[in-house]
Formats: structure tokens, C-alpha cells, sequence
């Protein structure tokens, strides 16, 4: 890999000296030691499962309820729709031992594993979001909240369940984003925040806040030392579908993520864009910063996207709303992605709710015969454009007692292809190691002609100006390094996959670069132990691709560079447009 480096240096250092044809004038030389430069380190098995584009779906009204997606868990005497008014007419009804089997069943029975086979298999899923209840946590997170008392005693054995779901999942390769979507004294006015009282009584209240702020930091402290977290978790949600512009919730967001940085400063979190992604994607900006000081955890903005409840979209046709759909997400336009180093920041948007449900008004507006194909197009279009613009999204939702769902059932709209993952998740074992081969075989040219192409583009721009290509060497070369790294670690079985690691050993050595370590950090073992057979080529393991965090990953690599002082290092610039260009040059010849 350093060869390919130096050559292109090289020869970009004998076309300005007069070896080739002339440019303008010489280089200033690279720093001493320049040559014998060492590399990055390598992304870890955590980088890749919190970076990498996320696709997946939620896992609602599992471990918080909503009374429309499982009518069964409410009996006939419940008040309202929500969790609470549930667990209060159940304890009315049949006691706390009752109760306590009845809902403990529900969060067992969440992800069978043929559901887990689906998710992996055929819907392509590498990430779910896992909506949860303060509640959740046990009965020392209750007091002095609406489930104080007896309904806190349902909740015993919640949080285990819900570590052995999350530990099961990452088993199969799927990363569980942990949402905190229900908070004390709720965030919005919604019953799915886990009571019915119809207010967003979080914001203002200091007990609360208090109490949410203690949830949020028990979740990060079980994601740091709990083994079956520590990989799994490939980030904290931190509150659900914030009202619009509430009292002191940025301040709230500033409280908690300085204390979670204190815990562990490269542990994701995502915010509430509360309705207006442009002041969030803003908000962030503070704290996913090159500026110099304590390091902080990476701030993911969370978006959901519907075209289904306001009178704006009822009153339009489908064909109105698809249209839209291709040109979301405006507010991640030049001024906020696509150049770390002259922003000074970065800013990443996750979806964490869609569907494909439009609004009955809306349907009426096109021919009944042309549905399927409309259903298509919108859902195609939102994974299209969700693939392209944000770090990863969520279908809303998996799992409802009227499977498959239909227009919002995850595996409704993957059956019939109107969501997508992308290409590179629907990749065999064979063609992941073709590309990996036919990647390397290219990356000494690409280098040398993506670094002569920049240099004399700047040159002739600027006449008797000083430059540092170099940096942009270095970069192209880290970001191509990168991508590969992504491109190729379920098959090297660095990040678990559909198969086994141990059963991959066998393609270690094929796909040129693995590390053959797994997420444990244990190595590999051979194959062929017990119960562990031979796996065909042609077993569809996919691959995962350096896309939907690529900004924050930018901003991390340029923090490790030591390339956020403008002042220190002006030529920064350079190193970023190469290891732009690396990361494309690369994803272009494996075709993700």
C-alpha cells in the first residue's frame, strides 16, 4: 500500500521538477520523515458498526407500547392507548404476577429467530432501532413518575430482556441504535412517550430531566462495560419526537452530552431534530468540531420523514409527494456536508422513522390500478435519497399482531421491493472478494491519476502559489485504505455477518488485507470445528460501505491527523479533497 504512495508522489515530483511536462514551479517539500510516513490506524470493529451506512428498521411497540401496532396487550378495560394505561388494567384485572408473565412473553417473543433469519437473510438489515421506555430500565428509574408503585414491579426483569434481544441481534450482524423514546414525564404529547396525560411534561421540569439524564447515563455505563453491549450499541437516542422548540431542551442536550463524553467521548449519540433539522444539524455542529479541546461524543441528528398526517400532503397527489421525496433533506446542502475543513464542523442526519403510508385524500389523487407501482416508486425513492443524503435509516416499523403490515411493515414493503438496501448489502462472499481483488489491482493508478489530475488543476489555477499536495496523497490514500477497511470486514469477519466468523477463515487470504480479528478482538478461529461446515462462494453476506457517517468519519480521521488548525496545517483542505476522492475512487470500482 505505501508503494503505490510513494510512486505517485514520485512522479508528481518529477512532472513539476521537468522529468515529465512541465506544470509551473516546485512543490515545497513534505515534512521530514514524509517517506517513512506510518498510517492511520486501522478502523476498528466499533468505528465500522457506528459509522457505516445503516439500514435497518424499528422494533416498536415491543418494550413501549402503542395500542394500534398490538390491540392484544390492552384489555377491554383500558382507560387510553398507552403503555401505562395497559399495565394499569392488567393489574386491575389479573395482579402483578400476571401481569409481569404477560408482558415479559411480549418482549421475548419480539424477534424469533426466523425473524432474525428474515431481517438478515432477506431484508439485508445491518441496524435496528430499538425504542425503549425509561420504564424499561426497572423500577429505581420509576420513582416519582407515573409507574411508581406497582407498575414499576412489572419492569424487574425488563432491561435483561431487552440486553439479550440487542446481544442476539448483533450476533447476526444487526447494530441496535438504543431510543429512548419515552421519557419522564414525556417529550411530546403522543401516548407512545408511555402515558396518556397529553403533555410534553419533560421539558421544564428539573426532576425529570434529572431522572432522564440518570437514564441516558446508566444506558452509556451498561453500553461501556457490558460485554454484550459494547459492540452491539452502535448508539444512544437520547429523547423521541420532541415537541417543536421546547424550554431549555438545547441545554439539555448540551448537559447530557458533555456528561456521556466523560464516559466514553466515541459513543454516539443522537438528538431529537425537534421538527427543525436546521437549527439541530446547527446545534451539533458545536460539538462534531475540529476546533481544539476535550474530545466529544460523535452528535447524530435523528429526522423522521411522513407525508401522511398534515393537510399539506393530504391535499396532494402521490405523484406530488414522490417528486419531493428525490429532492429531500435540502438543509444538507454546501453550507452544512462536503467540506469538514473549511466548515470547521461536521453534520450527520439519521432517519429514524419513515414509511410508506400516505394519506387515504392523497391516494384518491391517482388511478386505483397504478397503486403498486406508485407504493414502489415512493418507497424506492425515500431509500434512494436516504442512501444518498443521511448516515443511515429505519423503517417504522417490524413487527404489529396484523403482519405483515402492509404499508408500514418493514417486511410488507421489502417483500415487494418497495424499500431497498443498498447493492453492496446484497453481495456474495465471491463477489466481495472479485471486487476486493480488482480494487487493489487498480489503486496504484487511480493514486497516481486522481493526484496528478488535482495537482495540476491547482497549479495552472494559481500560478506561482505554494501547495501541499502531498497532504492530498496522504489523504487519498488513508480514504481509500478506509473504505476497504468497510468494504471488507464482514468477510474478514472483523464485524459479525450472516455467517459465523470462523466459517469465513477460509477467505481470509483471498480478500488481500483482512485482519482475520474478530469484533471480540479474539482471533479467528479455523473452520471445520464442531458443527461448523464449509460455506459456499456464493453465500450472500454483503458488504458494508463508508457512506451515511462519511462526514463525522472525515472529522474524526482529520482530528487524528492533527488537520482541525487552520492555522497549523492551511493546506488541510488538500488532505480532505483527496481522502474524498479516495473514498470514491474506491467505492466506484467495487460498484457501492
Amino acid at each position: 500500500m505505501r508503494k503505490a504512495f510513494k510512486k505517485a508522489f514520485q512522479d508528481l515530483q518529477d512532472t513539476v521538477s521537468g522529468n515529465d511536462e512541465p506544470v509551473t514551479r516546485a512543490q515545497p517539500p513534505p515534512p521530514q520523515g514524509f517517506m517513512s510516513w506510518q498510517p492511520a490506524a486501522r478502523p476498528t470493529a466499533k468505528d465500522i458498526l457506528r459509522y457505516r451506512y445503516q439500514h435497518g428498521t424499528n422494533l416498536g411497540s415491543i418494550f413501549i407500547l402503542e395500542q394500534w401496532l398490538f390491540g392484544g396487550m390492552y384489555d377491554a378495560e383500558v382507560s387510553s392507548s398507552s403503555e401505562h394505561d395497559a399495565i394499569i388494567a392488567s393489574l386491575n384485572k389479573r395482579g402483578l404476577q400476571a401481569t409481569r408473565e404477560k408482558f415479559e412473553t411480549h418482549w421475548r417473543n419480539a424477534l424469533s429467530e426466523d425473524d432474525l433469519n428474515y431481517l438478515v437473510e432477506s431484508a439485508h438489515c445491518n441496524n435496528i432501532r430499538l425504542p425503549i421506555g425509561y420504564f424499561t430500565l426497572g423500577p429505581d428509574f420509576c420513582n416519582n413518575t407515573r409507574f411508581a408503585g406497582e407498575p414499576a414491579q412489572v419492569y424487574v426483569n425488563a432491561w435483561s430482556i431487552a440486553k439479550t434481544l440487542i446481544a442476539r441481534c448483533f450476533s447476526r450482524g444487526i447494530g441496535v441504535i438504543i431510543d429512548l423514546h419515552g421519557v419522564p414525564g414525556g417529550a411530546n404529547h403522543e401516548t407512545h412517550s408511555g402515558t396518556s396525560s397529553g403533555k410534553a411534561e419533560l421539558w421544564g421540569n428539573p426532576v425529570y430531566l434529572g431522572l432522564a439524564t440518570r437514564c441516558i447515563q446508566f444506558i452509556a455505563q451498561e453500553t461501556i462495560r457490558d460485554p454484550q453491549l459494547q459492540h452491539a450499541v452502535v448508539g444512544i437516542q437520547i429523547v423521541n419526537e420532541s415537541i417543536i422548540d421546547p424550554p431549555g431542551m438545547y441545554e439539555w442536550y448540551n448537559d447530557v452530552i458533555q456528561r456521556v463524553s466523560a464516559m466514553d467521548y466515541t459513543l454516539p449519540i443522537y438528538i431529537s431534530d425537534g421538527w427543525d433539522l436546521s437549527r439541530a444539524a446547527a446545534f451539533t455542529r458545536a460539538y462534531n468540531t475540529t476546533a481544539a479541546g476535550p474530545p466529544k461524543t460523535p452528535v447524530f441528528v435523528d429526522c423522521h420523514k411522513y407525508w401522511t398526517f398534515d393537510e399539506k400532503d393530504t391535499s396532494r397527489s402521490p405523484y406530488q409527494i414522490i417528486e419531493q421525496v428525490k429532492h429531500e433533506l435540502p438543509e444538507l446542502d454546501s453550507s452544512f456536508v462536503g467540506d469538514v475543513f473549511n466548515h470547521g464542523a461536521a453534520v450527520a442526519v439519521y432517519i429514524g422513522e419513515y414509511s410508506l403510508a400516505l394519506a387515504p385524500q392523497t391516494w384518491s389523487r391517482s388511478p386505483e390500478d397504478q397503486k403498486d407501482n406508485l407504493m414502489r416508486e415512493f418507497g424506492t425513492s425515500q431509500s434512494r435519497t436516504w442512501q444518498n443524503k443521511a448516515s443511515g435509516s429505519a423503517f417504522w416499523t417490524y413487527k404489529m399482531e396484523w403482519m405483515p403490515g402492509w404499508e408500514w411493515g418493514f417486511k410488507y414493503a421489502n417483500e415487494n421491493n418497495f424499500v431497498i438496501p443498498p447493492s453492496a448489502f446484497n453481495l456474495s462472499i465471491k463477489q466481495i472478494r472479485d471486487k476486493l481483488q480488482q480494487a487493489d489491482l487498480m489503486r496504484s493508478e487511480k493514486l497516481q491519476g486522481n493526484l496528478l489530475g488535482h495537482s495540476n488543476w491547482w497549479d495552472s489555477q494559481n500560478p506561482g502559489k505554494m501547495f501541499e499536495h502531498w497532504r492530498y496523497a496522504n489523504g487519498f490514500d488513508l480514504g481509500w485504505n478506509d473504505a476497504r477497511e468497510f468494504f471488507s470486514a464482514r468477510l474478514n469477519g472483523v464485524v459479525p455477518s450472516a455467517v459465523p466468523a470462523a466459517a469465513l477463515q477460509m477467505f481470509h487470504g483471498m480478500s488481500s488485507g483482512g485482519s482475520g480479528v474478530g469484533f471480540d478482538g479474539a482471533s479467528v478461529s479455523s473452520p471445520g470445528g464442531p458443527g461448523q461446515g464449509q460455506v459456499d462462494e456464493n453465500t450472500v453476506i454483503g458488504a458494508d460501505v463508508l457512506r451515511g457517517g462519511l462526514e463525522l468519519w472525515i472529522l474524526k480521521r482529520m482530528r487524528e491527523e492533527r488537520l482541525g488548525d487552520r492555522n497549523a496545517a492551511p493546506f488541510g483542505w488538500e488532505w480532505e479533497h483527496g481522502f474524498r476522492q479516495g473514498v470514491r475512487e474506491f467505492q466506484a470500482v467495487v460498484g457501492a
